[in-house]
């Protein structure tokens, strides 16, 4: 049984983050956490852009707040967004030095839920032009959680896709329906 979805993307990836969460619905089971490559030393509007037009709530993560199904959790700018905890995760913001040269990072995430959630994770990286996320999407695997990557071919930026392909055996390389089809297949699961 999934208790998260994990989604990390960089250039190009904010219209898909958008196309995911907007097929989601009311009651979809999963917290939803996401990192994206913002901007330091501004105020991101990310949660808002993302929130419009959506079923659930969107919302900028504060330190150690409680992670609550349904909702839709993204990393303020410049800080790393950590899952800690087993029997009561939470999340945690550290400002710990930059890591693949970028804050927050999304193999900051995914490494920190898989240890948190194992094989509950459902880590999705998306467009993007570096290769964060691809060291995070080795221990997804590692420790049993499903790995989702956007088809290269499709993505505006494939470095980052490729650079998880390269080093992972993904369970599925799909285009954004494909992803959205597993996504909701997790919903109606029993």
């Amino acid at each position: 049984m999934y208790k998260m979805l994990a989604i990390g993307f960089s250039a190009g990836g904010i219209p898909l983050a958008k196309r995911i969460l907007k097929a989601l619905p009311t009651d979809y089971p999963l917290p939803v956490a996401i990192v994206a490559h913002l901007p330091s030393g501004s105020e991101s509007h990310l949660a808002v852009m993302l929130g419009q037009d959506i079923s659930l709530p969107v919302s900028m993560v504060k330190d150690k707040e409680a992670i609550l199904a349904g909702h839709v959790y993204i990393a303020p700018p410049d800080y790393h967004l950590l899952i800690e905890g087993r029997d009561t995760p939470k999340f945690a913001l550290s400002v710990d030095a930059p890591v693949s040269s970028v804050r927050p990072s999304i193999n900051v995430l995914f490494e920190s839920a898989a240890e948190a959630f194992e094989s509950g994770l459902i880590a999705v990286l998306l467009s993007g032009a570096n290769s964060d996320g691809a060291e995070g999407m080795v221990y997804v695997k590692q420790l049993g959680g499903l790995v989702i990557v956007q088809d290269p071919d499709e993505s505006e930026f494939s470095t980052m896709p490729n650079a998880v392909i390269r080093r992972v055996d993904v369970d599925y390389i799909v285009s954004m329906d494909e992803i959205i089809s597993l996504l909701l297949s997790v919903h109606e699961a029993p």
